[in-house]
């Protein structure tokens, strides 16, 4: 996906604070950090190209290092949308609140498991890594507006995980090849309990 400049400024500084804090937190994995543009930078800004209307709220839950809040909220500023960081871990949501401020996000971060937040009625429910889809499905049902879109990135597996989804959720469902990976984007619309 192309970016702005100001885009790309705004994700290159971010690459900058995740290699530097990564030393004491472990933000990614040695691995990842390594070809963190494509893995991870790329693999988050998929979310943004596919979501053509983020709507004034974009809830990112489990956002760890920040992706894919950090480089959608990198993506859409100067924009409407405001994104929600939602992270458990104290240290890894201190980073992503220096990070918000340094690089001037219209963004804000809950130190909090998701199940625990009051509900947020986002426009977009994003998270990456985070559980199996069907507790992920729960999360975006406690904090997904009645019209809004969840994207959960998964890997080749995400089939496994389907049936056991589909038996507690009823929704639609678009599958979309990811472009960093043989993984796939999952995007849920419609969500509700059986």
């Amino acid at each position: 996906m192309s970016v702005s400049r100001e885009t790309a400024r705004c994700l290159e500084h971010y690459t900058a604070l995740i290699r530097h804090w990564n030393r004491a937190i472990n933000l990614v994995s040695r691995a990842d950090l390594e070809h963190f543009q494509q893995r991870h930078i790329e693999d988050s800004l998929q979310l943004v190209e596919l979501n053509a209307d983020p709507g004034s709220d974009w809830a990112d839950l489990g956002s760890g290092g920040g992706l894919p809040g950090v480089v959608a909220a990198c993506a859409l500023k100067g924009k409407a949308t405001k994104v929600t960081l939602v992270e458990s871990d104290r240290r890894k949501a201190t980073f992503l609140q220096r990070t918000v401020a340094d690089l001037g996000l219209a963004a804000r971060v809950i130190c909090a498991r998701a199940e625990a937040v009051e509900p947020l009625a986002a426009s977009t429910v994003s998270a990456r890594a985070l559980a199996p889809l069907p507790l992920l499905l729960s999360y975006a049902s406690r904090h997904l507006a009645t019209d809004g879109v969840a994207f959960f990135p998964k890997g080749a597996s995400w089939n496994d995980e389907l049936a056991d989804a589909r038996a507690a959720w009823v929704f639609d469902l678009a599958v979309h090849p990811s472009r960093t990976g043989n993984g796939v984007i999952l995007e849920v619309r419609d969500l509700h309990a059986r």
